[in-house]
């Protein structure tokens, strides 16, 4: 039939955190302040790394695009869960769940390649101190940070085009708060097995190798801090922990969703509130309150 394989689906319904109105209600409030914390720290950071000259080093640098690329993934899913809860319809257009699922990956996945460049950042720095300028310069950041970008688009775009073409021509309800692809294809009009396994295949391919990279890279981090001075170590052992506490926090979550196999669906809404919601929200007070240089910053600000 001519259009078989088009969706005839032209908007997708949001089940939603849970079914108590009176429960949704209640969580306006601090899922709103929390929004508001997330987008506040995350661009306090980036304006103060732009304003301090003291921070104007490659590793602030690199923080600072963190914290623009959280504030982001926040943007994306939290306004529009924010205000469903006040919503009985709780609907989006297919074209902007589309678009809401390729922000989510452009931004996550940028998020883990930023993360290898953070660490990479800091092994040169350990590792190979008397170098580090040389190495670490300006136009070596820029591309850091362009090479996020542009991975993190390549991997939306190869993610949104095995989705994108599907037949949705019956259930509209997406078991979730926002478009995430695994539940948005439990929706397609056809058997998605293999599909879903490509797509996790793909996830898992720059899950796995950033990973990995960030194993490494901390690994002789560490290596070369046990070796080190005390006062050295101490100081540079008390910024990789901030670095590796972000680490577990951000790919924690996306491990569970994409490559756990069973799918419960209140764990995997937690999860996702996590990643999407908390996470970009203790990054900035993880490496604000572990962080000397910020601190001072911050008290330069305000005096």
């Amino acid at each position: 039939m001519e259009g078989a394989n088009q969706s005839v689906v032209s908007e997708f319904i949001f089940h939603g955190l849970c079914d108590s109105k009176e429960l949704q209600k209640f969580l306006l409030l601090p899922f709103s302040a929390l929004y508001l914390m997330t987008v506040l720290g995350n661009l306090f950071i980036v304006f103060l790394i732009i304003t301090d000259s003291h921070l104007h080093s490659p590793m602030y640098f690199l923080l600072a695009n963190l914290s623009f690329v959280d504030f982001c993934l926040s943007s994306v899913t939290t306004p529009k869960l924010t205000t469903d809860f006040l919503n009985d319809n709780k609907t989006i257009s297919f074209e902007g769940c589309m678009s809401q699922i390729l922000c989510v990956h452009v931004f996550t996945g940028g998020e883990m390649v930023l993360l290898v460049s953070m660490a990479y950042d800091r092994y040169v720095a350990i590792c190979k101190p008397l170098h580090y300028s040389s190495i670490m310069n300006r136009q070596k950041c820029i591309w850091l940070v362009l090479t996020s970008w542009i991975i993190g688009f390549v991997h939306a775009t190869s993610q949104l085009a095995m989705i994108l073409d599907l037949p949705f021509c019956g259930p509209r309800i997406v078991d979730s708060f926002f478009c995430d692809i695994p539940e948005v294809i439990k929706l397609a009009c056809m058997d998605t097995h293999t599909l879903r396994l490509l797509i996790n295949a793909d996830s898992a391919v720059l899950a796995t190798t950033c990973f990995i990279l960030l194993l490494i890279s901390y690994t002789y981090i560490l290596v070369t801090v046990r070796l080190s001075s005390k006062h050295g170590a101490s100081k540079a052992l008390s910024t990789c922990t901030s670095h590796i506490t972000v680490v577990v926090l951000f790919f924690g979550p996306c491990i569970f969703i994409y490559l756990w196999p069973p799918s419960i669906t209140w764990v995997d809404k937690f999860l996702a509130v996590f990643y999407t919601v908390i996470t970009p929200l203790l990054n900035p007070a993880i490496y604000t309150l572990r962080n000397k240089e910020i601190k001072n910053a911050i008290k330069r600000l305000i005096s």
